[in-house]
């Protein structure tokens, strides 16, 4: 198997040296195991993070933070990454995805009204939907890992009490389509065509989108000659006047200690975003801001190279999970740092409950796949941003533990 490129920003740390970091990913588990379940990884900030934090700190550069340099930064960011014209006037900078995806559901819906989902995805989607009082309703992706027109049209037709095709009184409820653009955990990218004809679908049934751009900088370069794709932003996407977008740089410059994010509205939505009430700015962090600020103008290159590292992991987790767990099914997605394992082909429990078949008798950490609700039952979610040596371990571990 080929394992070039070695020299990625993911193969620089040893897993001894790896060890010594304090976050989750390092401490939720006993030191004999090898943590591939959260989203970060194993990599050190580039050199523009760590300039600009550095020179924040040295000039007390930390108070409150104002203005939308964010926006302005990820503008010029996704002209050159997709060509992709974002209006930074019409953004909100908020404390991150998560929190920006809540301010703007709290603005188009009320409690008990629906939220549309496609399962499987990111866990949060539903903890923070139900949090705030809403219904959570899911239109599962297809056997193929696609968007399915079908099922999301059942599932607004029941977000909204309108009969099938659009037609109908209606309930009176409001509702939101929340789309993860690109797809955790799949690695889906959707294409222009998906978007457009979703966003109709849902103006059909007056509902809503918002989308969860988070993973945008990760699709993926490809790998000797395969193919290439593309991030296809929502808000360049006709029909989405009136949806809003969520957008970070924290994913894909390993940034979650840093958070921050900004939502952009389609001209229709401009005045959504000005409800937001101005308290929801106050826990932006400013040095987080300009730790994003200087990813997203200075590095690029750094980000090329982290998905080099990635691409190769992808395509070598599929030739070691051939080899040490044929039984498991696996195909790289386009997008992300994440690996979908569909597991229900292993015998009894590790079928059944990989992620806990892995952890007790591999010590292999993996998140489960049913928290990304269904279709998740027997899947496991692993974090590819590791070195090589930590992923071959892991796999061969995984392998070994349905042998012994």
């Amino acid at each position: 198997m080929d394992l070039s490129p070695r020299d990625t920003p993911l193969d620089v740390h040893t897993l001894d040296e790896l060890r010594r970091r304090t976050s989750v990913k390092w401490r939720a588990f006993d030191p004999d195991v090898l943590p591939l379940f959260v989203a970060e990884m194993d990599v050190s900030p580039c050199e523009a993070v760590v300039d600009a934090v550095t020179a924040a700190l040295r000039a007390g550069d930390t108070g409150y933070d104002v203005g939308t340099a964010y926006a302005e930064a990820y503008a010029r960011f996704a002209e050159r990454r997709w060509g992709w014209a974002l209006d930074a006037a019409t953004s909100r900078t908020l404390p991150d995805v998560m929190i920006a995806v809540v301010e703007v559901l709290r603005v188009l819906t009320g409690p008990g009204d629906a939220v549309v989902v496609n399962p499987p995805v990111y866990p949060p989607f539903y903890g923070f939907t139900w949090n705030e009082g809403r219904r959570v309703v899911e239109a599962p992706l297809g056997a193929d890992g696609r968007l399915d027109l079908d099922a999301l049209e059942r599932a607004f037709a029941d977000a909204t009490g309108v009969a099938a095709n659009g037609r109908g009184p209606g309930s009176g409820r409001r509702a939101v389509w929340l789309v993860c653009n690109p797809q955790n955990p799949t690695g889906t990218t959707h294409t222009p065509a998906e978007l457009e004809a979703a966003l109709a679908l849902a103006a059909r049934y007056g509902v809503r989108v918002v989308a969860d751009e988070i993973h945008a900088p990760l699709t993926r370069p490809g790998l000797d000659g395969r193919p290439t794709t593309t991030h296809t932003p929502l808000l360049a996407v006709p029909g989405a006047e009136t949806a809003v977008a969520i957008v970070s740089a924290s994913k894909a410059w390993n940034l979650p200690g840093l958070k921050a994010a900004a939502a952009v509205a389609g001209p229709g939505a401009v005045d959504d975003l000005r409800r937001i009430p101005e308290e929801a700015s106050h826990g932006v962090q400013h040095v987080a801001v300009l730790a994003h600020v200087a990813a997203l103008e200075h590095g690029e290159a750094w980000l090329d190279a982290v998905l080099a590292g990635v691409e190769r992991n992808a395509w070598l987790l599929a030739d070691l999970l051939a080899e040490h767990l044929p039984d498991a099914r696996y195909r790289p997605g386009d997008a992300t740092y994440l690996a979908w394992i569909d597991a229900r082909g292993l015998p009894g429990d590790a079928g059944r409950d990989p992620r806990a078949w892995f952890l007790d008798r591999a010590r292999v950490a993996l998140e489960d796949g049913r928290r990304f609700g269904s279709g998740g039952e027997g899947h496991v979610r692993l974090n590819l941003a590791t070195n090589v040596d930590v992923l071959a371990e892991a796999v061969a571990r995984m392998g070994a533990s349905l042998r012994g």
